[in-house]
């Protein structure tokens, strides 16, 4: 068993330095030294960003959809601090990080309902690749428990012990995605084609360890007095509607706190305003964040 525990490790490490990614299903790892990473590039820029106005929270729904420009623009200092398929279990480790540093005058979380019903492996390991491992980090990926995470946990920590601190790329762009100052990731203009999409009937679910992380992230961003806002980010209206419990997943939220459903509260157009069926094109964004700053009613001080 003691022979297991040592070879196991060296033998990641080796499978990683090796073996191309290609043929590493279960050990994934972000190379964000050669390539386009925007949460390498979100978590490099914290330092740069503390006693702001507004950070932001959530998965691609948050990072694609709040324009860091356009409320600079309206007067505020915005941060945000979104990632692919972040789940309310990376975001509550994310918080425990950065939320001191940060120090946000308010928070504008998210909520994605999809978000609620998946395990976040795919966003653990990108936090794996991109950002300190410790002993935070570390607790959640045993919670997870799978394989993937405790392979990339691995080779992750053999790279930082290498490396020393990890330093994000200075990769703006991939031709389609560009990164924003602030954390905005603006994609290149297209717009959607709905007839392409078969859309099921099925209903929103809510693990109960998210849901139990995500109490317990309001409760954090509560103690540390705080103001927030829970924003679901319009889908397309087809997707929407495709979802037989939009009612109970909105009483859920307004439960919690201030909580803005933008798929019932703006006009916008599936081929014009969208470039999939989850995510806002720039034209739609610009209505979108315009809209959110006017209902704000938050001053900056």
């Amino acid at each position: 068993m003691f022979c297991a525990a040592i070879a196991y490790p060296i033998l990641i490490i080796l499978w990683g330095e090796l073996i191309p990614p290609k043929y590493r299903e279960n050990l994934i790892y972000y190379n964000h030294y050669n390539e386009f990473n925007d949460m390498g590039l979100r978590i490099g820029e914290i330092p740069n960003y503390k006693d702001i106005d507004i950070l932001f929270l959530g998965s691609s729904h948050a990072y694609r959809s709040f324009d860091t420009r356009l409320f600079k623009k309206a007067g505020y200092v915005a941060f945000n601090l979104g990632s692919s398929s972040q789940t309310i279990i990376q975001t509550e480790l994310l918080l425990n990080k950065y939320l001191d540093m940060l120090n946000p005058k308010l928070i504008i979380f998210e909520v994605y309902p999809a978000v609620f019903s998946i395990d976040g492996i795919e966003s653990t390991i990108e936090l794996l690749s991109v950002d300190k491992i410790d002993y935070q980090t570390l607790k959640m990926v045993i919670k997870h428990f799978h394989v993937k995470t405790f392979n990339t946990a691995i080779y992750g920590l053999y790279r930082q012990l290498l490396n020393g601190n990890k330093f994000p790329n200075k990769i703006l762009t991939n031709g389609i995605d560009t990164y924003i100052e602030g954390g905005f990731v603006e994609s290149k203009m297209k717009t959607f084609h709905n007839s392409k999409v078969n859309y099921v009937q099925n209903n929103w679910i809510i693990k109960r360890q998210q849901s139990e992380a995500f109490d317990r992230t309001l409760l954090l961003i509560k103690k540390r007095k705080i103001k927030f806002i829970l924003v679901q980010a319009p889908i397309t209206k087809q997707l929407y509607r495709s979802y037989k419990n939009n009612s109970e997943i909105d009483n859920y939220f307004l439960l919690r706190g201030r909580y803005l459903n933008y798929n019932n509260l703006i006009n916008l157009s599936d081929s014009l305003d969208f470039y999939d069926t989850n995510h806002l094109n720039q034209h739609g964004v610009c209505i979108f964040c315009n809209d959110l700053i006017n209902k704000l009613h938050f001053k900056n001080n």
